[in-house]
């Protein structure tokens, strides 16, 4: 909803996001117009960072402050075994999506299914916490942030941690603060957008999206090259990854695919558009 209402705002011909958002949380979420939906993979793929709380010693049917209270156990445990028990999540591990995530299953959310009643086997997914920080422990709430990996449901480690305290958990606060390179005093809010007398001032550059890629200038002659599909030569000591290429006027071109000192194009911004 949030992103047609942005996308009229533009009067944007195409439009899309970088990733939702569970209802309770907030935050987070960059959205892009016209030819920047080329490249919104890059955001979807980039690490995220949450600030969530947990409480201890409640199991919800969501495992969130939106379901009800199932069960519920006496918060017997120490604060430094919170803060072990947080920490545990550091580093590479396996994770079994929630049933009220937005993971699709034949086309719809999970939590399609799961508001019937309907319970889907899911696989356990590949995800890595790369910071985790506890910012506040004042039983039975933990505060933390956590920088991960794209496919990190923060709910289900909520709940995770309620198993491995044996009192159970739920997630009572979430907020998306960041993604990729983007920072969290880099957002503005919908009625911000719509109350501004100039939207573009709002607006951010395709490259912000492509900022940790390498970048090249390459000439009008190998733009046309490149424009036609064609590859072209580059001496570079940057070699078997993506590129990020603009021409002498200092726009974006797109993003090609550089091998053996050759760029062959791999995703172009019409400019006609």
């Amino acid at each position: 909803q949030l992103l047609q209402k942005v996308r009229w705002l533009y009067k944007a011909a195409k439009a899309g996001h970088t990733g939702a958002l569970d209802p309770l949380a907030s935050g987070m979420l960059p959205l892009c117009l016209g030819e920047a939906t080329k490249f919104s993979q890059f955001l979807l793929d980039a690490e995220k960072t949450y600030e969530v709380t947990a409480q201890l010693g409640v199991r919800t049917t969501t495992s969130d402050a939106d379901g009800e209270v199932v069960e519920e156990k006496p918060v017997d445990v120490s604060e430094e075994q919170v803060r072990d028990a947080c920490l545990a999540f550091l580093g590479k591990s396996k994770q079994i999506p929630s049933m009220f995530s937005a993971l699709k299953h034949q086309g719809k959310p999970l939590y399609h299914y799961a508001r019937q009643g309907i319970e889907i086997e899911r696989e356990p997914r590949d995800i890595e916490v790369y910071e985790l920080d506890v910012l506040r422990i004042e039983l039975p709430f933990v505060e933390m942030r956590i920088k991960c990996s794209k496919g990190t449901y923060i709910r289900t480690l909520v709940e995770d941690l309620g198993l491995k305290l044996n009192i159970f958990s739920y997630t009572q606060h979430l907020r998306r603060t960041k993604i990729g390179f983007f920072e969290e005093n880099q957002m503005t809010s919908l009625e911000k957008l719509k109350n501004s007398v100039n939207n573009n001032d709002y607006l951010i550059s395709m490259d912000s999206m492509l900022s940790h890629m390498k970048l090249l200038t390459i000439s009008d002659d190998d733009e046309l090259k490149i424009r036609n599909g064609q590859s072209i030569y580059c001496d570079s000591d940057v070699q078997n990854t993506e590129i990020r290429i603009q021409n002498n006027h200092k726009n974006l071109i797109g993003i090609g695919f550089i091998k053996n000192n050759c760029i062959s194009p791999k995703r172009l911004v019409n400019f006609k558009q």
